[in-house]
Order: C-alpha cells, then structure tokens, then sequence
C-alpha cells in the first residue's frame, strides 16, 4: 500500500447569504504513517551474542538484559541503523542533542560512546563493533541482523543480513571465528606464502630424489622404500599443480575461492598430513626433536590455511559452520 502523506487543503465555504467567504482547513489523516513508524520502532537488530530491541528500549547479550543508559542506547541505536556507514559527530549531535540544548556535546558524546564499548566489551584501539574515524565520526563495524516480532513469528528466522563492507576494515569482528578480522591484503599473503612453502618442499624433493631414496632404503629397506620414494613423486606430482591454482586464485582475488577451498580441503589436509611426516627423513640432520617440531607444525598448517581463507572470503555468519 502507498504511503499517503499528511495533506493540508484550503476550502472556501460560503455564507447562506453567499455575500462571505469564510475559509475552512480539511485536513486529510494518514493512517499508514503510524503503522510503518510502530513496524520500524519494532525491529530487533541482532549482532553477534548481543541484540537490541528498538521499541522496549533494551540491550540483551544471550538473552539477558543489560543496563545501557538513555543516551548511549539512543547512540548505539543509530549507529545500528546505519550500520556499515560512517555516522559523523554531527549528525550525531542533530539527531541526539537538540540545538536549544546547553551541553558539553563533545563531553557527553564521548561519554555515550564509552558506555557503548564499555557495555559491549568493545575497545577504541582495536575495535570489534564501534569503529572511530578521527574528525569525522562513527561506524558499526559488525554484521548485522534486522527483524520484527511479527517476521521472527511468520518464519522463525526471517531476517534481513547488513553485510560487512566488502573492504573490511580492520578489527572487525568475525561472527563466527570470534576474532578481529585483520586486513584482507594479510590473509591472502599469508596464505599465499604457504602455498609458496610447498611448492619449495615438492620442488626440492624432486630434485633430490636420489637422496631420499637413499635415506628411505636405510630406514625402510626393499618395497619401502620403493613405495616411499613412490608416493614422493606422486603426491609431490599433484600438489604442484595444486599448489600453482591456489597461488593463482588468491593472487587474483578469486572471490569463490572460498568455496572452492572449501571443496577442496579434504583433499588438501590428507595431503598436507602425508607431507607433515618428511622432518623425520631428516632425522639423521637434525635430530629427533627437531624433526618432532617439525611435524607438529606442518600437521597444524592446513587448518591455518582454512582459517585465513574464512577470513579473506567472508560469508554471511554461520555459512561455513552449516557446511561443515
């Protein structure tokens, strides 16, 4: 239904006499204005273990109530409303502080804004919800959920997702990960960089394959060693190609790769766990312990790999866990 606007109309009426005007102000009632302000007075916005209810004027974390005064919640609320956008400090001001109001406005901001992360567990160094942007104002920084008690009773999940920018800023908050969220440029380097670290370990066993088969034929003598200079060859012989199509995708910012990884990580952790036993071909070099070191790091690397793609490739929260 189209909303109608409040409309004022002058209407002349005569006198029975017809000899006066007299001039008379119908005004026409907008019904439909008080229903989308109670619709939009009613939305609960959800954001990590918090939410906010909008018409009761509550902040819960888990479902319980948590104390939040007057003005930090009127804060908060609009930053919630614009969420992903930056709210300046004098919009702020306008909407909050009315300009016949006598105040310490930079004072009581700031004070609101305290209150806020205070409430939230939030910092300004590294933060998780509310971002500051020096001289220019605020941002809400984590995904949000938005819906109303009559969505949440038709469907029991309908909700409107306010995605996080596709260029997250740092330190923002990962839903389902629980850490800040650093810059996306880190992540994809990183994980490029063990990519890269493969790639060396399959090139340098290629060309030293007369050495491993000799260290493999005095461990393991006869078929052994055959079949463990074998399976060099062989896993060496895919993981390159592998290697070569991650490197590519992450260097051009493939924006499935996260589903693609996401596809190919049983592949990738049998793989790297095949390969996390190699230290201990050099054990003769360099000792037991070392070798044990060794391998304890590469058995954890292909769950590093899956950390940093869910952190470059963000989805909306809870999408990998429902895969899983």
């Amino acid at each position: 239904m189209q909303e109608a606007l409040p409309v004022t109309k002058s209407a002349e009426l005569r006198s029975a006499a017809g000899s006066e005007t007299l001039p008379t102000r119908v005004v026409v009632l907008n019904y439909a204005s008080p229903m989308a302000a109670l619709q939009n007075q009613s939305r609960i916005a959800r954001f990590g273990v918090f939410e906010l209810d909008f018409r009761a004027g509550e902040l819960r974390k888990n479902g319980a109530r948590l104390r939040l005064q007057e003005q930090p919640f009127q804060v908060l609320a609009l930053l919630l409303e614009r969420a992903g956008d930056v709210v300046t400090r004098e919009e702020l001001r306008q909407k909050l502080w009315p300009s016949d109001t006598f105040v310490d406005f930079d004072h009581s901001l700031n004070t609101a804004i305290n209150k806020v992360r205070e409430v939230l567990g939030d910092s300004a160094s590294s933060p998780r919800y509310v971002e500051t942007l020096a001289r220019r104002g605020y941002r809400f920084i984590a995904p949000v959920q938005e819906s109303t008690p009559m969505e949440s009773a038709a469907s029991g999940e309908s909700s409107r997702t306010i995605p996080v920018r596709s260029t997250t800023a740092a330190g923002a908050f990962d839903p389902d990960l629980e850490v800040p969220i650093p810059h996306r440029r880190l992540t994809r380097g990183l994980f490029a960089l063990i990519q890269v670290m493969y790639l060396i370990f399959y090139a340098s066993a290629l060309f030293r394959l007369h050495a491993i088969w000799g260290i493999a034929d005095s461990m393991f003598p006869g078929w052994g060693a055959t079949s463990l200079v074998a399976a060099v060859m062989v896993t060496a012989g895919v993981g390159i190609p592998l290697r070569c199509y991650l490197i590519s995708a992450v260097g051009f910012d493939y924006q499935r790769l996260g589903d693609k990884f996401k596809a190919l990580f049983p592949f990738v952790l049998a793989l790297d766990q095949l390969w996390a036993v190699a230290p201990f071909l050099l054990i003769g070099k360099i000792g037991l312990g070392a070798a044990f070191a060794a391998c304890a790091g590469l058995l954890y690397l292909p769950f590093s790999e899956r950390t940093l793609i869910r952190m470059a490739y963000l989805k909306a929260p809870g999408a990998w866990a429902r895969r899983s």
